[in-house]
């Protein structure tokens, strides 16, 4: 789906219709008699030791899906009885001196009035959600419920959510085509992050989806890797983990480039296995399947092609099992991604550990739906921290060949991230058309 072309009344009505289906649904999972809910899109947060200077304001993610509202102090209201109430702060003097404005500061019933519409209904249960603030009471079990339920509605995504994150997608393609000829000995991983930042910003990205990484060599291993001033060096690799962000919905790719080019034999049977694991995981990706059994997948791939190269010994299973794929693959093969980053992932409440959970490393625990869009991202790597550890070596010292590993330590690490979007039937990789190394 295309990023919509109406005149402006036509996308405001559009977007007003998706706004009301999404609070339809919220008020349904609930399923609530008496108790309230307010939603708070949160304040903005002073820069320490600043002056009067403030971070860029986002609103909460659980305010933004219903309101579709970037403004501070905003509370959105739910009366089972009385329906949806959308408190906004005025825009003020201060705001049009030195701002020129507030977006979204006369649409709704004026923030004052939040006061009385409380004091009418004096007495009945309150769920919060969003960013209430160091005031507001601790979290309660009703607000666990009433973010689980919301949780439940935001996870398929409606094709408002889509057209944004497809649009997310083709800037971050795009940026990635202009890195990738960039490459090369000399550069440093901060020009790297210049680059394909500024290709965000031609296209009129307001905000990264997250801070950009860019690690070269060793630092490769590192899995968030803020980038440097180092330079890159023939035969080294250069993750680039990097997405743009159109209007709150993100992209959240990674790729794993030659230095010098062309990989060497070394790193390119390596990159396979990572490939491989990639494909095998997002093979997974179908409606009903659960999400530990999609991280599996990917960690036998790796288990499966670090024996063949001669790093690991023993039978795949038997690897995974006892934890030796960690190693080298230390982290869940994905994430939940959509409104920001990290979106709408837990662990169901509703499921005890067992024994046939296979990993404690996945990040959540659902089954898939359709409309759900998760990022697929294993890899290798060779972590210093990890690999000297001397438990972790006298656990499996039999699995691994250490004298190998000491001879690779400085190798880096090896990521290959998609979005994959849940289908009724086969998954579709959102990102596919992002560059890759031949």
């Amino acid at each position: 789906m295309t990023p919509s072309t109406d005149s402006a009344p036509e996308e405001e009505a559009r977007l007003a219709s998706f706004l009301e289906r999404r609070r339809e649904a919220a008020a349904a999972a609930w399923g609530l008699d008496r108790e309230l809910v307010l939603i708070h899109a949160g304040e903005r947060i002073a820069v320490p030791g600043r002056g009067d200077q403030t971070y860029p304001f986002r609103a909460h993610a659980e305010y933004l899906y219903l309101t579709d509202r970037e403004r501070p102090s905003g509370v959105l209201a739910f009366d089972p009885q009385d329906g949806w109430t959308d408190f906004v702060a005025p825009t003020t003097e201060h705001e049009l001196l030195w701002e020129g404005g507030g977006a979204g500061g006369s649409d709704g019933t004026p923030l004052p009035e939040l006061s009385g519409w409380l004091a009418a209904r004096e007495g009945r249960p309150i769920a919060r959600l969003g960013a209430p603030g160091a005031g507001a009471p601790a979290e309660q079990q009703l607000d666990r419920d009433v973010r689980a339920g919301l949780n439940r509605v935001r996870r398929p995504k409606d094709a408002l959510e889509l057209a944004r994150m497809r649009r997310a997608e083709q800037i971050t393609r795009e940026a990635f085509a202009e890195v990738v000829p960039q490459i090369e000995a000399g550069r440093s991983e901060r020009e790297l992050q210049l680059v394909i930042e500024t290709a965000f910003r031609r296209r009129g990205v307001a905000f990264v989806a997250y801070d950009t990484i860019v690690g070269s060599g060793p630092n490769s291993a590192v899995l968030h890797f803020p980038p440097t001033d180092k330079r890159l060096a023939d035969g080294e690799l250069v993750l680039i983990d990097a997405g743009a962000e159109y209007r709150a919905y993100a992209s959240d790719v990674t790729r794993t480039y030659p230095v010098s080019g062309r990989f060497t034999p070394e790193q390119a049977e390596l990159v396979a296995i990572v490939r491989a694991a990639g494909e095998a995981a997002t093979r997974r990706c179908t409606a009903g399947a659960r999400w530990t059994k999609v991280h599996r997948e990917a960690a036998l791939v790796v288990a499966e092609g670090l024996v063949a190269f001669g790093l690991l010994r023993g039978e795949p299973e038997a690897l995974v099992e006892q934890g030796a794929d960690f190693l080298f693959f230390p982290h869940g093969v994905g994430h939940m991604v959509g409104l920001g980053v990290r979106d709408t992932g837990e662990l169901l409440r509703t499921r005890a550990a067992t024994a046939d959970d296979e990993s404690a490393a996945a990040r959540i625990d659902l089954e898939l739906v359709p409309g759900q869009v998760l990022t697929v991202e294993p890899g290798i790597y060779f972590v210093p921290a990890l690999l000297r550890d001397p438990e972790r070596r006298a656990r499996h010292r039999d699995a691994v060949d250490w004298d190998r590993v000491e001879r690779m330590l400085d190798f880096g690490g090896i990521r290959i991230e998609n979005n994959v979007l849940i289908t009724d039937g086969a998954p579709e990789v959102l990102t596919a058309d992002v560059p890759v190394p031949a």
